[in-house]
C-alpha cells in the first residue's frame, strides 16, 4: 500500500498477474461483504406480503429471472465496465464524480478557488479537447447558478442515503443471519432470542472500530472467500437434487410471465428484488482501496457467479416445496446436516458486510467535512500506515443507537428491507445522473451516448424506485426521513460557511493598513510566531484587525495561514504549501495556504509547525536567492520592497531539486477567477513560482553561499538576519490566532434564513467540535477573536 494516500500499489508497474490477483482477494473483505450477504434477505423480503408462492412456480420463477438480470445489468455492466472507469486518480465514490464534474466545468461552490489549484499535478485532466456539443452542455451548466446548487443538492442527496445505508444494513445484515435460529427453537424462544443476539453482535461491531479495519482486516476476505464458496455450493447442491431445469427461468421470458401474472402485486415486490444489488455501490466507494482490475476480477470471476448460484439453487428448491412450515428464507434451503456451520459463517460474513459499510460511512462524513458540507467531528486515524483508514467517535455511537432503534422498532426483515432498499436505489440514481454528466463534460462524448446511458439505467433504478416508494408506510419513511434532517444539516452548515466567507471577503482589511502599524501607534512586536487562521487567500483578515484594536501588540513574525481544499482526491505533499510574503521582507509577515485534497489526511499540530517553519525558511532562502538573480540591482530593490510588498507572488515550496535556478519555474500575470455563488470575484494570486520534483527524490531546500568571497554581501547579511529571527521566534513559541463567530441573519432577512442562520447553525456550532479541535490545536497556545457575522 501506498502509504502517503492509503492507495494501493499499481499492478502495471509489478507485471505480476499474482499481484493483480492478490488484491482482487483481498478486496473480498473490504468491497463484497454487503453485495455477497444479500441471499440471506432477498427471498424473505421479496414473499414477505406482495405476492405468494404457487404450485406454477411462476413466482419463483419470476423472481429469479428479475434477480439475475438486474445483478447482471447494474453491477456487472453499469458499475464494472462503466462506472468504475469513472475514477479520480484512481479514488471512486459519489465525491470523486462531483470532483471530476467541477475540474472540468466551473460549478463548484467552494468559496476561496485560486486559478493555483489547477497546477496541482492531480489536477489533470486527461482527455482530448472537447467537441462543440458537450462544450454546449457544459456553458449551459455554467451559466446557471442554479444549477450549481441544484448538483450539490443532488450529491448531498446521495450522501445521505449513503449514511441511511449505514444505518440499516448492519440491522438487516446481521438479523438475517441470526434469523436462522428459528429453525432451530420453537417460536416462543425464537421471538425472545433473535432481538437480543443482534443487538448485542451490533454493539460489539460498534465497541470494536476504534480498533480500526486493519487490526482484524486480513479475516475479512477468508470470511467472505469462504461464504462465497459456501452458497455456491449450497446452490450447485439444491440445483442437481432437487431442480436441474431452474437455469431455464434465467430468460428473460419469465419476468413478463410474473409481471402479468401478478400485476400491481408483483411490481410492489420488486422493492424486495432490488436488495439484490445493495452493496454495488462499495465496488465504485471501495475503488481506492484497490486496482480497477482488481475489483472487476473478484466480482467477474467470483462474487457474480457464485450469487447466481446462490440464487438458483434458493429457487431450485422452493420450486419442490411449497407447503414448507416455515415462511421463506434463505435456510430453508440449507441441509439440517450443516445449518449450524452455514449460520456461523453467516454471522461473520454479515459482520464483515457491516464493518464495510460503517467505515464508508466514516469516510464519506470526513469527505464531506473537508468540502464545507458537514459540521466538524473528530477524526481519528486507526493506522500509522494507511490513511484512508478512520474513525470518527460521535458518528459510531450515533450509528450504534439508530441500528439498535432499527433492529427493536421493526423486528422483521421486510420492514427493514424496504428500508434499506429505497436508500440503495436513491444512491445508485444520483450515481446514474451524475455519470452521465462525467460522459459528456470529463470523457467529451456526444450527448446522445450521456442521454442514452442515463435512460437506460435510470428507467431500470426508477422502475425499483418507484416500488420501493409504494412501501413508504411501511418501512422506506426512514430513509426518507433521515435523508431529509441529514441534508437540512449539511446544506444549512454549507450556505453558512459560504456567507461567513462572504462575509470576510468584503470585510478584510488593505495592506497599508498592517504596514502603518507601528511603535507610532502604541502598537509593540513581541517575541513568537503568530499564525492567523483564515479562509481568505489573499488580503488581511477581519478578525486580525480585530484582534490589534483589542490587544496592540502582534508577533514579531506573522503568518496568514489558510488551510483549503482542492477539488482532488489527495494534493502531493510536495505541492501542498504555497508561500508569499506580505509586504516587505523587514516586515516579516507571510502568507502561508495550505491545500488539502477531500481525501487527505490533515496534519496534526506538532508536525504542521514544524512542517510550516520548514517551508518558510525554503521560501526565504528562494526568495532572497531569486531577488539577487533577477536583476544587478536586486540589492537595491530587495531592500526598499523585496519585489514582493504587493503580498501577491506565491512560491510552491516543496520537494525540489536545485543547482543556481529552480528545476521548473513560470512567471505570469494569471487573472483570477470568479467562485460560483454571485460575490464579486476573489482576489487571487497574480504571480505564480512552482518548483518541480525531479528525480522523485525529496531533499530539504538549503541554499548555501558562498564562503569564498571576502565579504558578504548587504543581501546576505539580510537573509541570515531573517533566518536568525525565524529561529528565535520559533524557540519563543508558536501562538495560534482563530475567530471565534457567532453568526446572525441581516435584518429584514426572510423567516427561512432567519430559522437556518440564527437557530440552525449556531445551534449546531455550539455543539459540534471547533475549529481549534479541528486543526488540534493545544489550548495553551490558542487565542480565540470573538467575531459577529452578520450575514
Amino acid at each position: 500500500m501506498d502509504l502517503e494516500h492509503g492507495k494501493p500499489l499499481d499492478t502495471s508497474k509489478k507485471g505480476s498477474w499474482k499481484t493483480a490477483l492478490l488484491f482482487a482477494y483481498q478486496s473480498l473483505g473490504v468491497v463484497y461483504g454487503d453485495l455477497s450477504t444479500s441471499p440471506l434477505y432477498v427471498y424473505k423480503s421479496t414473499f414477505a406480503e406482495d405476492i405468494q408462492h404457487s404450485e406454477t412456480n411462476e413466482e419463483i420463477y419470476g423472481v429469479l429471472s428479475f434477480v439475475f438480470w438486474t445483478l447482471t445489468l447494474v453491477p456487472l455492466f453499469k458499475y464494472v465496465f462503466v462506472v468504475l472507469r469513472a475514477d479520480d486518480n484512481g479514488e471512486g465514490g459519489t465525491f470523486a464524480l462531483y470532483s471530476l464534474i467541477c475540474r472540468h466545468a466551473k460549478v463548484s461552490l467552494l468559496p476561496n478557488r485560486q486559478v493555483a489549484d489547477e497546477a496541482v499535478s492531480t489536477y489533470k485532466l486527461e482527455h482530448p479537447p472537447e467537441k462543440k456539443s458537450s462544450s454546449r452542455v457544459k456553458l449551459y451548466l455554467e451559466k446557471h447558478k442554479i444549477l450549481h446548487t441544484a448538483l450539490l443538492i443532488l450529491v448531498l442527496l446521495g450522501t445521505c442515503m449513503v449514511i441511511g445505508d449505514g444505518v440499516l444494513t448492519p440491522a438487516i445484515s446481521v438479523f438475517s443471519a441470526v434469523s436462522g435460529l428459528e429453525l432451530s427453537m420453537s417460536k416462543e424462544h425464537h421471538q425472545y432470542a433473535v432481538i437480543p443476539i443482534t443487538c448485542f453482535i451490533l454493539v460489539c461491531l460498534f465497541a470494536l472500530q476504534h480498533y480500526g479495519t486493519h487490526r482484524v482486516g486480513f479475516f475479512f476476505a477468508p470470511i467472505v472467500l469462504t461464504w462465497l464458496l459456501c452458497i455456491s455450493a449450497l446452490g450447485l447442491y439444491n440445483m442437481i437434487h432437487w431442480n436441474p431445469h431452474v437455469y431455464k427461468a434465467l430468460s428473460p421470458y419469465y419476468m413478463f410471465k410474473f409481471l402479468k401474472k401478478t400485476r400491481k402485486g408483483g411490481w410492489m415486490s420488486l422493492g424486495g428484488i432490488l436488495l439484490c444489488i445493495t452493496g454495488s455501490e462499495a465496488m465504485f466507494a471501495d475503488l481506492g482501496h484497490f486496482s480497477y482490475a482488481a475489483i472487476q476480477t473478484a466480482f467477474t470471476f467470483l462474487v457474480y457467479p457464485a450469487l447466481i448460484l446462490a440464487y438458483m439453487g434458493q429457487a431450485a428448491y422452493l420450486s419442490r416445496h411449497h407447503n414448507t412450515s416455515y415462511q421463506i428464507s434463505f435456510y430453508v434451503s440449507v441441509p439440517e446436516s450443516v445449518r449450524w456451520p452455514v449460520l456461523v459463517i453467516a454471522i461473520l460474513a454479515s459482520v464483515v458486510g457491516s464493518q464495510a459499510i460503517i467505515s464508508g460511512t466514516f469516510s464519506i462524513i470526513n469527505q464531506s467535512q473537508s468540502l464545507g458540507c458537514f459540521p466538524r467531528v473528530k477524526v481519528i486515524h486507526t493506522s500509522d500506515k494507511i490513511h484512508g483508514q478512520i474513525y470518527i467517535p460521535e458518528i459510531n455511537w450515533v450509528l450504534m443507537i439508530l441500528c439498535i432503534a432499527v433492529t427493536i422498532g421493526f423486528r422483521d426483515t421486510k420492514h427493514m428491507g424496504n428500508a434499506s432498499g429505497l436508500a440503495v436505489m436513491t444512491v445508485m440514481l444520483v450515481t446514474t445522473c451524475l455519470m452521465s454528466l462525467v460522459i459528456t463534460l470529463c470523457w467529451h462524448k456526444p450527448p446522445a451516448v450521456a442521454l442514452a446511458f442515463l435512460l437506460f439505467f435510470g428507467s431500470i433504478e426508477l422502475l425499483y424506485f418507484s416500488a420501493s416508494l409504494t412501501k413508504f408506510t411501511e418501512g422506506a419513511w426512514l430513509p426518507i426521513l433521515l435523508a431529509l434532517f441529514l441534508m437540512t444539516v449539511m446544506f444549512v452548515w454549507h450556505y453558512a460557511t459560504i456567507k461567513k466567507y462572504e462575509f470576510d471577503l468584503h470585510n478584510k482589511v488593505s495592506l497599508d493598513w498592517l504596514l502603518a502599524l507601528g511603535p507610532s501607534l502604541g502598537i509593540a512586536r513581541v517575541p513568537g510566531i503568530g499564525l492567523v487562521f483564515t479562509d481568505l487567500t489573499s488580503g488581511i483578515p477581519a478578525n486580525f484587525s480585530r484582534f490589534v484594536t483589542n490587544l496592540p501588540a502582534y508577533h514579531r513574525i506573522l503568518v496568514f495561514v489558510c488551510v483549503k481544499s482542492v477539488p482532488v482526491p489527495f494534493v502531493p505533499p510536495a505541492e501542498r504549501y504555497l508561500v508569499g510574503r506580505v509586504g516587505p521582507a523587514a516586515h516579516r509577515s507571510y502568507r502561508c495556504i495550505v491545500r488539502y485534497g477531500y481525501r487527505d489526511v490533515h496534519q496534526d499540530v506538532d508536525s504542521f509547525e514544524s512542517e510550516l517553519v520548514a517551508r518558510l525558511v525554503d521560501f526565504i532562502h528562494y526568495d532572497w536567492h531569486r531577488s539577487q538573480h533577477a536583476s544587478p540591482y536586486a540589492e537595491d530593490e530587495a531592500s526598499n520592497s523585496n519585489e514582493s510588498s504587493s503580498g501577491c507572488r506565491l512560491a510552491v515550496i516543496g520537494t525540489v531539486a536545485f543547482s543556481g535556478a529552480p528545476a521548473y519555474e513560470t512567471e505570469g500575470s494569471i487573472q483570477p477567477e470568479s467562485v460560483s455563488i454571485g460575490f464579486p470575484t476573489v482576489q487571487s494570486v497574480t504571480d505564480i513560482v512552482e518548483m518541480e520534483a525531479v528525480g522523485g527524490v525529496e531533499r530539504r531546500v538549503r541554499f548555501a553561499i558562498d564562503d569564498d568571497d571576502e565579504s558578504e554581501s548587504e543581501m546576505e547579511v539580510q537573509l541570515k538576519e531573517e533566518l536568525k529571527d525565524l529561529l528565535a521566534a520559533q524557540e519563543a513559541g508558536t501562538a495560534f490566532i482563530l475567530g471565534h463567530s457567532h453568526v446572525e441573519a441581516k435584518q429584514g432577512s426572510c423567516v427561512l434564513k432567519r430559522l437556518a442562520i440564527n437557530l440552525g447553525y449556531n445551534l449546531l456550532r455550539r455543539n459540534c467540535r471547533g475549529p481549534d479541535v479541528a486543526l488540534k490545536v493545544p489550548p495553551v497556545s490558542l487565542l480565540e477573536v470573538g467575531m459577529v457575522y452578520v450575514v
